[in-house]
């Protein structure tokens, strides 16, 4: 074998160990890679479907307007929204729910709508045990419900009635305190299910004795029933609304989600001021899309005090 012959098989040898080396480093670096995305995809699924679908806030709000009595100055009132119970909430979480409601000692308690999952097969067991939860909240004014678009069975408003709940379908209610001067209260049924009548839920302006100047709140479970409740009935003062989940899944600072669902196309954000009307939309307690996740739109219940001045 010539010099020429056994260099060329050492620089080959050379050129090999270098392409080995060169392999373990990619293989390394590989590894490395997918181990930290591994690690990133188990914390974001971890946040997104044990954290931050699961600790609650409470957004306050303080509701200004001349309309309101004085006996109404200060009042306050919790709205709860989309449990979605057999989602991402349970047995547990309703207990925290009612601790965190109580210790606010509301005097008007509201729930806008579906209360159980749609594909949730919950036992008798459950439904007794969530009967006794919402019972337990407690309002010196009362309690009021409106159905969603999941509330299709009879064991829904069973178990409103059984927790003490006023459910209202297209009807009013006033709302007195110690004296003879009441706000009106409305709930409005169902957009979705095609259940809904303005009109008859505003019939208490279609009565003779009616006071125009009436404070009004109105109970809607689909947001975008605003439009034609603002433009039908303008002295609407303050609706409280749910459905959207505020999209469950938002961009930070680009203020849009990625859901945007029936009935709440035109308004997902948490509150709008539309004319002279306050609009403000919870972004609900369970989830209800289907991988069952929120991303920075964290459960919540809706606080909120009355003010004259």
């Amino acid at each position: 074998m010539t010099r020429e012959e056994i260099n060329e098989g050492k620089q080959k040898e050379i050129e090999n160990e270098k392409r080995k080396e060169t392999m373990k480093i990619i293989i390394k670096k590989m590894i490395k890679t997918i181990f930290i995305i591994m690690i990133i995809g188990i914390i974001f699924f971890s946040y997104t479907t044990y954290v931050s679908t699961v600790k609650i806030s409470v957004r306050e709000y303080r509701i200004k307007n001349e309309k309101i009595p004085e006996n109404f100055n200060g009042i306050k009132i919790i709205q709860f929204s989309d449990l979605h119970y057999g989602s991402t909430m349970y047995s547990e979480n309703i207990k925290e729910i009612k601790k965190i409601i109580n210790i606010r000692k509301p005097d008007l308690i509201l729930f806008t709508g579906d209360l159980i999952n749609h594909d949730y097969k919950i036992t008798e067991k459950e439904k007794e045990s969530l009967a006794i939860e919402l019972s337990n909240l407690k309002a010196t004014l009362g309690k009021y419900a409106v159905l969603g678009d999941e509330d299709n069975t009879e064991d829904i408003t069973t178990i409103l009635n059984q927790a003490n709940f006023t459910t209202l379908k297209n009807e009013y209610d006033l709302i007195y305190t110690k004296t003879n001067n009441p706000i009106l209260l409305i709930g409005l049924s169902s957009l979705i299910k095609k259940e809904q009548d303005i009109e008859k839920g505003y019939d208490y302006f279609h009565q003779e004795t009616h006071n125009s100047n009436i404070f009004t709140i109105t109970m809607v479970h689909e947001p975008d029933s605003s439009t034609d409740i603002i433009n039908n009935h303008n002295n609407t003062d303050l609706i409280l609304a749910g459905h959207s989940h505020n999209g469950s899944i938002r961009i930070p600072f680009a203020n849009f989600p990625l859901e945007r669902k029936e009935g709440a196309k035109k308004y997902n954000q948490e509150q709008y001021q539309i004319n002279n009307t306050k609009l403000f939309i919870s972004s609900g307690l369970g989830t209800n899309n289907s991988i069952g996740i929120r991303l920075f739109c964290r459960p919540s219940i809706n606080f909120f005090r009355l003010s004259k001045n």
